[in-house]
């Protein structure tokens, strides 16, 4: 089978094609052919040697196909089954290996694109508003990068809370987007603190969610709130430096807090539920998920570029 890999660490230039044996599924695993593969900041920390892996590395953990062949041990799925996960093993490939606790059933109503699209983004968004800061009506919150994959998620889920959401963009056509998604305010990065303040009656932010990370810490600080709370769950401009801890009293006895996806996935019901609420939200019109990008698979170091170089909105996929 076709599988994209990279033989060192580096650049989007590492990614190229090579042929591998389709892989068996071993007890508990299944096996899926994929139909879309979803491509993501933690691939490129991986192929770029950020995140430590042994190489050759086939990128990729996410994904939406149908079960191929179902290994020993494993209830509740059959070959034909239509699957997506967040916690597959290197899908950018034709076929690959799923843990069946790692599996959600995608339902009928939601295409291929879509169940590819959600399960990585769409539990980040999940976690963030329900387990690492609770929205409920009138909580105010400002989330970077609000054209992204997770901003667009964060913004429709926020708001079905009832929260006031204020998010930042980098250009007029992720300006639009976000404000189609139902943010109240949107803000470019320049001085984004300053005019967030302002448009909240003076006062910070009850949280920050930020995905960006190095360019945007210290304005992420300087919008909150006394006992706000920044949840940094990415760093797509770069590591963010040690902060002194001493900063956070200064700012009014922050909470700083930088959540993982696998923290907030222990157990079968906690995963099972944050499915079940992002696909009911899919299937009952409550939630856009946008592809914004579509390549296909010999083409992921593109793929990868472009998501690096910020010219994407949405979800970026690989297919064929």
């Amino acid at each position: 089978m076709q599988v994209v890999q990279a033989s060192r660490a580096g650049g989007p230039e590492v990614l190229e094609v090579a042929e591998r044996d389709v892989p068996e599924p071993g007890e508990g695993e299944l096996l899926v052919e994929l139909a879309a593969t979803g491509v993501n900041f933690v691939d490129v920390y991986r192929r770029t040697g950020t995140y430590p892996v042994a190489f050759p590395h086939v990128p990729g953990t996410e994904g939406a196909g149908r079960v191929a062949a179902v290994g020993p041990g494993v209830a509740g799925f059959a070959v034909g089954d239509r699957v997506a996960t967040a916690e597959g093993r290197e899908t950018y490939a034709r076929f690959a290996i799923v843990p069946a606790a790692a599996a959600a059933h995608v339902p009928d109503g939601v295409d291929d694109e879509t169940a590819a699209a959600l399960p990585l983004q769409g539990l980040t968004a999940h976690y963030l508003l329900t387990s690492v800061h609770p929205v409920e009506a009138g909580t105010t919150l400002l989330v970077h990068a609000g054209a992204g994959g997770v901003g667009l998620l964060l913004i429709q889920l926020a708001k079905a809370r009832g929260a006031i959401v204020f998010t930042t963009v980098g250009s007029d056509a992720k300006r639009d987007l976000a404000q189609a998604a139902g943010a109240d305010a949107v803000v470019e990065y320049d001085g984004f603190a300053d005019r967030v303040r302002s448009l909240n009656g003076g006062n910070g932010v009850d949280v920050v969610y930020d995905g960006v990370g190095a360019t945007t810490v210290d304005g992420s600080l300087a919008s909150l709130r006394p006992r706000g709370l920044l949840a940094l769950f990415g760093a797509a401009s770069g590591p963010v430096p040690p902060i002194d801890p001493t900063r956070l009293m200064r700012g009014g006895s922050l909470v700083l807090t930088r959540p993982t996806m696998g923290d907030f996935l222990q157990t079968p019901e906690e995963r099972a539920w944050r499915y079940r609420e992002l696909f009911g939200a899919v299937t009952e019109g409550r939630l856009d998920v946008r592809v914004g990008a579509t390549f296909v698979l010999p083409d992921a170091g593109e793929a990868h570029r472009a998501l690096e170089g910020r010219r994407t909105t949405g979800k970026v996929l690989l297919e064929g």
